[in-house]
């Protein structure tokens, strides 16, 4: 589905002030009500938006910690370990990768001994062979999609 110039900047809107209105939003962009409506209706039925909820960090509810876990698993497991690490509130993605690894998860934790009980939760089921783990010092990049945005919904220069 294509993102054209208009959704580039309602994105781009939306993600410096997730809180605005439909109304505000009509105005900011020079665009009827409707039309900024019908847009949020479209980027959200197909997958473009996936929510309005808030961007809450971790460390602000007490989780300051954060480390990333190679896991391998046992061939057939995957469904189980899944249920498992969904299970587990300190994972908080779960990815299926490919490369040394079955599956990479983002952990968070209190601390660096919260850390141990936390990767022992998780290790400690029969699907999970081995785990891997790395914590992050730094987030000098946080997760960002505008720069994506603006690039698909942009017409290339000449």
């Amino acid at each position: 589905m294509g993102v054209d110039t208009l959704d580039g900047r309602l994105l781009e809107l939306l993600a410096a002030e997730p809180r605005i209105g439909v109304l505000e939003a009509s105005r900011r962009l020079g665009v009827a009500r409707g039309t900024v409506q019908a847009r949020l209706d479209r980027l959200q039925s197909t997958g473009v938006i996936r929510g309005f909820g808030p961007d809450v960090d971790p460390a602000a509810l007490g989780y300051p910690v954060t480390a990333f876990a190679t896991l391998e698993i046992t061939q057939g497991q995957g469904a189980d370990v899944r249920a498992h690490l969904a299970s587990v509130p300190e994972v908080l993605e779960l990815h299926t990768i490919t490369g040394h690894g079955d599956m990479l998860c983002r952990l968070v934790a209190r601390s660096n001994a919260d850390l141990q009980r936390v990767i022992d939760r998780v290790v400690g089921f029969a699907g999970i062979v081995r785990a891997s783990t790395a914590i992050v010092m730094e987030n000098p990049v946080p997760l960002r999609i505008v720069p994506l945005v603006r690039q698909v919904s942009r017409p290339p220069a000449p």
